[in-house]
């Protein structure tokens, strides 16, 4: 992103005399900026390649013609340049056209001279096609330290100074992190906090926001955002600036933020892509251009969430409101929005001005506690024209009676609310059928068991997300007369002392057990008709054992659906075959996840034999219960990027053969006694294409072993709860290896050898230990050698 350092770093390699001045005898340092004059930039090539003798030369040679023309200048500077040696840099490049224009107008092709230029650009997509992505420098946002050096040395501020005063360490640390270790954002801000005392640091912090507005000092900062923001094409300005409505460092999932973008009506269908496609380009648009900064990123190289740097989001929010386009209430709710604000956002207990017109918000978006001047219920008629209401990260309670009247919101398009006990609704009323443009309907962690039929109305539903809360343990759900007569149920209800919070979340917890006939599932049940919802494409998560015959074979007539989960524990072989002959006809199905934890007889995976043919696009399966076999028909899925695989009982045998072939795999989690076997181990040839590894709780394991060229690209494995007795043998064999952790409760036999291993490992892998190393040796072999090893946190779960 702007303000880096691209240029500055070009700029001290331009100006080495040693390097540059001694190796290349032609020399030049063209701005060429979002717009140039292509005249006057040929002129300046001339001037500084050949001089400015040159320059005049050529000018009084072209005074006989009417007007001096680009290729008189382009055919002068080529051909002086043919047998030069000259290096240049092309700063701060915006476009591939401009780009194009310059290497073919004002460059040799037939150059041999060992002739360099250098590109200095916000645009990866740009740069990448300047040259090979080998020759790409992605300047990286400087380390804490010495962005805390940089911001003291421009205040004229010492280290020491920082290590006699506490209050000053802190708000250096918080400067240093507002302005994400950017160079220009240090430099920038460092420079006015040298006109004041430290004393004074703080306040000017929690004014930075309007600092960056009107301070004339803060105008280079403001202007690196604006110029990236002005260069954008009309369809991206909406879509940039719609990212001003999450809070500061929030981490925005990628599908949440293309799914807003469509309700909103910012993305449209091209031909040949379908709006989810031009929405994860907008994105990915939007990335490249520096814009907004990759969070987290899938193994198979998508991304997957984003941030906004802090300074770039403060000018982005100071934009919005100039523009009036979002409305972000400030502490003291002063600001009111103007008349034709449409989208607003609610961070905290932010109070809004009674006097705000709710009938013309197209967008409502709430984070943190209930704002204190919403008194009325969420789902009111006030908000008739509302589009998009994403409660997703509220810390409040929505109850069954904010929600019964979310037929009122005709124009809905996107509906998103209920983390973990956020949230009380224990039924969808039938009046949801109404909401005939609704097109994503997240609905987690609700209490939600079963679907009403109105929701076959929703003709344009992509996304159908529903997931039961699971036993909070205040009553046992899966048993009626302890449901009925505990203490902390039934009686609860009625008690005037309970607050109104836990009353509600009781009625809702009754509500779901008798519904779902006392199940544990996390699942929910879906009706006849579910067939209709042509354009789904998300589908979570179905409890077939509850679900209707007619239901499970309608599942067969979605032919968009990309991601389906269910739960098939306590049903019937017969459901669970015609399940699969459904599934079988799924030919957009690209992930698939499978539940039948804690089955026994006919709610295991065993029926999984009677796939035939499955859908050969699946990248991801998840396959949760019982197998002791692994099905033929996963030979046959060529696409298949990630498989996890819970509880399976797999025995030795053909199961590592049918793995190490799938020529695409890149994560295998094997966990919770997938795997039977007391050997692991990866032939030659075998998982080409597998980048992580993960083992959890694989109590028969005793040993992992990498043949000679197996799992060449694996960087990461992940082991907990095993007893490997033997030890991790082999990883001298694997070459790309960037790190082992060994996690809670493992124990490692000859972890001496595997130290040395790791620590004569040509690529130096990292082996982190979550339990001291005196934890592990089972079999002892002297001491380990110096290897490089951390403490590190839980091992997090595999992605998924």
């Amino acid at each position: 992103m702007g303000g880096l350092g691209k240029t500055a770093l070009s700029r001290k390699i331009f100006e080495s005399k040693e390097d540059i001045g001694k190796n290349f005898p032609c020399n030049a340092w063209i701005t060429v900026s979002q717009s140039f004059n292509r005249i006057e930039l040929l002129k300046d090539m001339i001037r500084q390649f050949l001089g400015s003798n040159s320059l005049d030369q050529v000018l009084q040679e072209l005074q006989g013609k009417m007007v001096v023309q680009i290729p008189h200048l382009s055919d002068y500077l080529r051909k002086k340049l043919k047998e030069k040696r000259y290096f240049v840099v092309l700063d701060d490049l915006w476009s591939l056209d401009a780009w194009n224009w310059i290497n073919d107008i004002a460059f040799p092709k037939n150059n041999n001279k060992g002739s360099r230029i250098v590109v200095t650009t916000r645009d990866v997509g740009l740069a990448e096609k300047c040259t090979t992505t080998s020759l790409v420098y992605h300047l990286e946002h400087l380390q804490m330290n010495d962005a805390i050096t940089l911001l003291l040395r421009k205040t004229n501020r010492t280290h020491e100074d920082m290590g006699t005063n506490k209050n000053m360490q802190k708000i250096v640390e918080q400067i240093v992190n507002k302005c994400g270790r950017l160079p220009l954002a240090i430099l920038t801000i460092g420079a006015v906090l040298a006109t004041k005392q430290v004393l004074e640091w703080e306040k000017f912090y929690k004014q930075l926001p309007s600092e960056l507005e009107s301070n004339p000092s803060l105008q280079a900062l403001r202007r690196m955002v604006t110029l990236g923001y002005n260069h954008l094409p009309s369809h991206l300005k909406s879509c940039f600036l719609y990212l001003s409505i999450f809070p500061e460092d929030f981490e925005i999932k990628r599908s949440r933020l293309v799914d807003r973008w469509i309700a909103e009506g910012f993305v449209r269908a091209k031909v040949g892509m379908t709006t989810k496609d031009v929405g994860d380009s907008y994105f990915n648009e939007l990335i490249n251009r520096s814009m907004i900064q990759r969070s987290r990123v899938g193994i198979e190289g998508k991304i997957k969430s984003c941030r906004v740097h802090d300074i770039m989001r403060d000018i982005t929010v100071s934009i919005s409101r100039e523009e009036n386009f979002v409305f972000l209430p400030v502490h003291d709710g002063s600001n009111l929005a103007q008349e034709n604000t449409r989208h607003i956002a609610l961070h905290g207990s932010m109070s809004c001005k009674t006097g705000l017109d709710w009938s013309i918000i197209r967008s409502l978006a709430i984070f943190g506690d209930r704002p204190n001047n919403l008194a009325h219920t969420i789902c009111s008629n006030k908000f008739r024209m509302l589009r998009v209401l994403d409660l997703e990260d509220v810390k409040f309670l929505i109850t069954q009676k904010d929600f019964n009247n979310i037929a009122l919101l005709r124009h809905l398009k996107y509906l998103s609310f209920g983390r973990i006990f956020s949230s009380c609704i224990y039924t969808l009323p039938r009046s949801i059928g109404k909401l005939h443009g609704l097109q994503t309907l997240n609905m987690s962690s609700t209490y939600i068991a079963t679907l009403p039929t109105e929701i076959s109305k929703l003709q344009c539903l992509r996304t159908l997300r529903c997931t039961r809360v699971s036993n909070n343990n205040n009553f046992s759900i899966n048993h009626p007369v302890k449901c009925l007569t505990n203490t902390m149920c039934l009686p609860n209800i009625f008690t005037p002392s309970v607050s109104s919070d836990n009353r509600a979340k009781q009625i809702a917890e009754l509500h779901m057990a008798t519904k779902s006939c006392w199940s544990e599932s996390y699942s929910v049940k879906v009706p006849k008709g579910i067939g209709k919802l042509g354009e789904l494409q998300i589908l979570e998560h179905v409890d077939i054992r509850r679900t209707s015959t007619s239901a499970i074979q309608e599942l067969a007539q979605l032919s968009k659906l990309t991601k389906l989960s269910v739960t098939t524990k306590g049903s019937t072989e017969e459901k669970c075959k015609i399940l699969y002959r459904a599934i079988q006809r799924l030919c957009s199905l690209q992930s698939l996840r499978v539940d039948a934890e804690g089955s026994s007889g006919n709610g295991t995976l065993k029926c999984l034999d009677s796939i035939s043919y499955p859908p050969l696009l699946l990248k991801t399966l998840k396959l949760y219960g019982d197998l002791e076999e692994m099905p033929n028909w996963i030979e046959q899925l060529s696409h298949l990027m990630k498989f996890y695989l819970l509880g399976s009982k797999l025995k030795e045998g053909k199961t590592m053969l049918i793995l190490g072939a799938l020529p695409n795999l890149m994560l295998l989690c094997l966990s919770l006694d997938a795997y039977l076997g007391e050997n692991l181990v990866f032939r030659t040839g075998a998982f080409q294409k597998l980048r992580t590894l993960w083992f959890d709780k694989l109590d028969q394991l005793r040993e992992i072993r990498f043949e000679n060229d197996s799992s060449p690209l694996l960087e990461k494995i992940g082991i907990r709860y095993c007893r490997l007795e033997i030890g991790i043998i082999g990883i001298s064999n694997l070459m790309r290896l960037k790190e082992i952790t060994l996690g809670y409760r493992v124990k490692v036999g000859y972890l001496g050898q595997l130290e040395r291993e790791v620590g004569t490992h040509p690529n130096r892998p990292v082996l982190r230990m979550e339990e001291d190393r005196s934890c592990h040796d089972l079999r002892r072999d002297g001491k380990g050698s110096a290897v490089e090893m951390e403490a590190t946190e839980p091992l997090p779960e595999p992605e998924s």
